[in-house]
This record gives structure tokens, sequence and C-alpha cells, in this order.
């Protein structure tokens, strides 16, 4: 099964199951799919290998093309709850992508004040200092941990050689708990590997970490979209409950996007 790119640096609105009627910013190449992981389950389809240079949109048109829509957005009187920097792949890889958040912190203020800014990242990038910079700027530091052991980690996010799990909990650390993990809780199989990512040693393992980290809060969900490859399970509500139940004890909040 293929996944789905977006095709605009500025995409929506759109209606979000976690953060509201969201306008979409996409920093990455608008042809081809580019992640430091290569996740199973990724909406976006499959991180293929590079072979044809890489065209990221220039920073000036990223900042016009946003100006450009909220503008029209506030002429309309339209809604929107966030803006939020996600798209194909991994949003702080852009070379400027500290510079990006700087801006549409202005454009914001200008024009939808009430507004949230989220970014959904994997957290390779947070321990360039840039990167960490920007993040700590946003209301929404939206980062990743989906599994709790390095075994489970490498099966389920297949990332780029060199990401290990205690690497991203280290760049997670960097936070304090001034951010929002996102964990999706999946089970299947690809290319003849099994992974399970809701066995009790997993989340317990994972509990673990979020009591280390003590974030401000946990979303929790399961795959709602096209997988890139066959055999990937939807894990029920029951199981998604029981693990938010979890983080609750530990006094964090925990919400369940079914």
């Amino acid at each position: 099964m293929s996944g789905f790119l977006f095709e605009q640096i500025i995409f929506g609105p759109i209606r979000s199951r976690r953060l509201g009627i969201s306008l979409g910013i996409n920093l990455l190449p608008l042809s081809k799919k580019m992640c430091s992981y290569n996740c199973r389950y990724c909406e976006c389809g499959l991180t293929l290998p590079k072979t044809d240079p890489l065209i990221f949109p220039e920073k000036q048109h990223v900042i016009s093309a946003l100006e450009d829509k909220l503008k029209a957005l506030s002429l309309k009187n339209a809604m929107i709850d966030s803006i939020t920097f996600a798209g194909n792949g991994e949003p702080t890889i852009h070379a400027d992508f500290g510079e990006i958040i700087d801006q549409t912190l202005l454009l914001r203020k200008k024009y939808y004040p009430e507004a949230k800014i989220a970014v959904l990242s994997n957290a390779t990038k947070a321990d360039k200092p840039s990167v960490e910079a920007a993040l700590r700027k946003v209301d929404l530091n939206i980062l990743k941990l989906d599994a709790g052991t390095e075994d489970m980690f490498q099966k389920i996010n297949l990332p780029k050689k060199g990401f290990t799990l205690e690497g991203i909990l280290s760049n997670l650390e960097r936070f304090k708990g001034e951010m929002i993990i996102q964990a999706l809780f999946v089970k299947g199989e690809a290319d003849g590997v099994y992974f399970d990512n809701t066995t009790d040693q997993e989340v317990e393992a994972w509990i673990g970490h979020i009591k280390r980290l003590r974030p401000r809060q946990v979303m929790i969900y399961p795959i709602s979209r096209e997988t890139p490859t066959n055999h990937i399970l939807y894990v029920d509500a029951a199981t998604l409950n029981r693990i938010a139940a979890q983080v609750e004890n530990l006094g964090i909040e925990a919400r369940v996007f079914n």
C-alpha cells in the first residue's frame, strides 16, 4: 500500500483529531518524503533511497506563502485553531527551520493571535541548538516516542543509521518536560518482521521513559489512515485507554485519540 504526499507548502486548513482546525506547513520537498525515520505506519509512505537532488522550499517562499494564506483566511473570518509544521517527513531537517519559526510567530501575532503554533517532530534534530531553541518557542512542541525498547524502536521507526532510542531520550530530556509526547501504538508484520508495542514488556518500558521525561501531556493514538505496508493492525480503544491510565497514574495528563 502506498502513502500520500502533501503537494503544497501551505495546506489546509484541515480538521485534525488532535489540533482542531489546523493550517499545515510542509518544509519538505513536495515530490518525495524526506525523514530521519522510516516508520512502518507513516501516511506519507516509505522513505526511499536518495537518488536525485532534493529541493527544499526556500525560506522566503515559505514565509510569503504563509502570509498570503493567513491574510486570505483572515479576510474571510475563517477559523484557525493551530498552525502546524508537519508535511512530507521531519520538519526540523530544513536548514532554516529556526528562522521560519521566528517569522511564523510574527505572522501568527499579526493575523491569528489566538492560534497555537505546533510542530510534529521525531526529536532527531533536537540536539542542534537552533532547532532546540525554535521548539522551545512554539506553543505545542509535540515529539514522538513510540517504543519502550531499542529493539522495538528499530522495528517500528526504522531510523537512519546512528540513531538510538537512548539518543532520542537524551534529546527529549533537553526540554525538561516542556513538551507533549505523541505515541502511536501499533502491531503487525512487514518484510517478515513482527512488531507490537502494546505488549506488557513494551508498555512497561515506555511508561518508564514517560516517568523519566515528565512531559506536560501525552497523546496516544492508533493508525487512522492508509499505511505503506500491508498487515499493520489497528489497536483497539480499550488497549489505548489502559495505557493512558498508566500515564495518568504518574500524574501526567494523557489523551487518547481514536
